[in-house]
């Protein structure tokens, strides 16, 4: 007879824990969510008080067979999913499943998949917390009456398989918003002027920049405006007017918070999000550290909360004072405040030891994990050590009825850029040592013509931060709404930045026309606090869902009744259908784009649809073509494919090889050679 089952999510985080547990223990993995709202059908009882209809999740049979066995084996059960909402829900679905009393002592939860936090936890397992179960139902509900009264609409009226979503359409609407602000912008021309001036030695030269004339900031606005400046001040003298001098203090941030760590990874690593997150996921859920076994190396990521545990806060202040000495650490430990309504029982995403430092495990740790176990670890250990200190300059030069000004800055006590040190500010211009009514003489004059630049294109990591803002969406849903808007086809990736596609654009159009609240974003905000309302003091989950469903059943009534039907023009190619002869459009599906014949159904014929690099196949002349393993790894190969069967992991170069002209390519693992030429036939051959 097994004494308890503990019953987890995934199957990793089993494997971790189950090296904590003595004999009488039994780990299984749920599989993540085992019920939920059936695809085929609403799955809500709108008459009935919004009743939910739960299925068990197709394939998960054969999961719950074997936790049901092992369920009537054991004299006790423990379900310890997730730290969150989510978490919680699925705990609540698992206790009815297995027909548990949800009142009892049946839910533990640890904030880190470590030997001391479960162990910890089995000592003070719970009843499962209903107003958290409340809250994920209750998201649910309101996401599922969304997505499935509008999207048969955008069927019906634009396009077959379009859907809407609660937060993935106020996330197109920000997009959309951008993109029209960057169409509408129109450029502003504007000049500013620098002087390099020195006092005796031409070394000691720095830089100063216009600022104000008589007074008043001066604006100029046109190369004959500056022509003018240039010749009242061509030979003026320089004297400095002023010299403030000063201290400054930078302060660290806060540890991670969800958020925090995936636009940090997207800015810092280039990670998506999704990238990021299933790095943190396998570092949270345990990873095995040579010599030491399989442990947990983060706490829970996805959080709102920069809490600190006290045990984790005496751990690092220990480790600062050990390494670095008394004056890195704060006289007190630092408390940051987390922003409203983030849920004060969570932690920061922190190393779950410090001393475990990111390069004394970094063998155990594929480039992607220790990667973003770097940037967390780095964030937590300098989050509790003292401020940077600087001294700043500010010198005021004037010449005639004109004044220059310039700022230095130079770093005189680390504090915790000690640890942070690639996160160091920008270096500022070193100022010579001045005095007041110094005379300086000009060595260089330089006037730069620029115009004022349109707002720029999100990117994932600045999505999420406008997101986050307006308070909308929560930690756990970041990631999937990017994911959504991608996979849809409404917006595109041109490098980092978001772009909404024309399908994106009709999309928002018609949610903005006919369904203004749901991509309102102040509307959005104020049902999340709704929805946290329900976990925080416990109101009725089903008044919350009652007050946002009436005003959507009208606009959807209205919708049905108003909106005419919308012909979207699939973009048409140079491509010719083999089989019917018609120019193949592009189309999205699944799996992104693809070339389809614009007679379906009468012509079903579909093909890859091929990114060409730009350059000529160096054996046939063709056209080389981007692809991709099953894998993501890029690779390139001749669209003449299987008649010609160059391929390479080399990148196409801009530059030509001297002896026959053809394209060179990029070295892979040799870039101090060059790039190298692949003609088979050419003296220059380096393949």
């Amino acid at each position: 007879m097994t004494k308890c089952l503990v019953i987890v999510e995934s199957p990793a985080k089993a494997k971790t824990i189950k090296k904590f547990l003595g004999r009488g223990y039994k780990v299984e993995a749920s599989m993540g969510h085992v019920r939920d709202l059936p695809k085929s059908q609403m799955g809500v009882d709108k008459e009935r008080g919004f009743e939910p209809k739960y299925i068990t999740i197709r394939g998960k049979g054969p999961v719950l067979d074997k936790i049901k066995k092992e369920a009537k084996e054991a004299d006790k059960i423990l379900l310890a999913t997730d730290p969150d909402r989510e978490g919680e829900a699925i705990s609540w679905h698992l206790a009815h499943i297995l027909d548990l009393d949800t009142s009892s002592p049946c839910r533990i939860e640890f904030n880190e998949v470590t030997k001391d936090a479960v162990k910890r936890a089995l000592k003070n397992p719970r009843p499962i917390d209903g107003r958290l179960v409340d809250a994920q139902q209750a998201r649910r509900i309101v996401d599922r009456l969304v997505g499935y009264e509008i999207s048969p609409l955008l069927w019906k009226k634009v396009k077959k398989g379009l859907s809407a979503g609660r937060v993935q359409s106020v996330a197109l609407r920000l997009i959309c918003d951008r993109e029209e602000q960057i169409e509408k912008f129109v450029p502003q021309e504007y000049w500013r002027l620098f002087a390099t001036l020195y006092k005796k030695d031409r070394k000691e030269s720095f830089k100063v920049e216009l600022h104000s004339r008589d007074g008043k900031k001066i604006s100029i606005g046109s190369r004959e405006e500056m022509d003018s400046v240039l010749k009242e001040i061509k030979d003026g003298k320089y004297e400095v007017t002023e010299i403030k001098k000063g201290k400054k203090a930078r302060s660290p941030y806060p540890p991670y918070i969800t958020s925090s760590l995936q636009q940090d990874a997207h800015n810092k690593l280039g990670f998506t999000v999704k990238r990021t997150m299933t790095a943190a996921q396998q570092l949270y859920e345990g990873v095995d550290i040579k010599g030491a076994g399989t442990e947990g190396l983060i706490t829970y990521m996805r959080t709102d909360s920069v809490r600190i545990s006290d045990t984790a806060l005496a751990q690092v202040r220990d480790y600062v004072k050990k390494e670095w000495g008394e004056g890195y650490l704060p006289e007190k430990p630092r408390y940051y405040k987390s922003k409203k309504g983030a849920q004060g029982a969570h932690e920061a995403i922190r190393p779950t030891s410090v001393s475990r430092t990111p390069d004394s495990i970094k063998d155990s740790l594929t480039p992607d994990q220790y990667k973003v176990y770097s940037l967390i670890w780095k964030r937590f250990v300098a989050s509790q050590m003292v401020d940077a200190l600087y001294d700043t300059v500010n010198v005021s030069v004037a010449c005639g009825q004109y004044l220059f000004k310039a700022a230095g800055m130079s770093l005189t006590f680390k504090g915790f850029l000690q640890v942070m040190d690639d996160d160091a500010e920008n270096k500022q211009e070193e100022i010579p040592p001045l005095e007041k009514g110094d005379l300086l003489k000009v060595k260089k004059l330089e006037d730069k013509q620029y115009f004022t630049q349109p707002p720029a294109r999100y990117t994932e990591a600045s999505l999420i931060k406008a997101l986050e803002d307006d308070g909308i969406g929560r930690p756990s849903t970041y990631a999937p709404v990017i994911s959504t808007i991608l996979q849809r086809g409404y917006v595109e990736k041109d490098k980092k930045s978001l772009v909404p596609t024309y399908l994106g654009k009709v999309v928002n159009e018609v949610m903005e026309e006919y369904f203004a609240d749901i991509v309102d974003v102040d509307f959005t905000a104020d049902m999340e606090e709704k929805l946290d309302e329900i976990e925080e003091n416990g109101i009725e989950w089903r008044k919350v869902v009652e007050d946002f469903y009436r005003p959507l059943e009208e606009m959807v009534s209205r919708a049905e009744k108003k909106m005419e039907k919308i012909v979207i023009k699939e973009k048409e190619t140079d491509e010719v259908c083999e089989r019917c002869g018609r120019n193949m459009v592009i189309k999205h599906g699944k799996y992104g784009k693809f070339l389809a014949c614009p007679g379906f159904p009468e012509c079903r014929n579909t093909k890859p649809l091929l990114e060409k690099a730009g350059v000529p196949c160096p054996k046939c002349g063709g056209d080389i073509v981007v692809k991709r393993t099953k894998k993501g790894r890029t690779f390139y190969g001749c669209a003449n494919y299987p008649d010609c069967d160059f391929m390479t992991w080399n990148k196409p170069s801009t530059e030509k090889c001297k002896e026959c002209g053809q394209n060179l390519w990029e070295a892979k693992g040799r870039k101090e050679n060059g790039p190298v030429c692949l003609n088979e036939e050419c003296e220059n051959y380096g393949g």
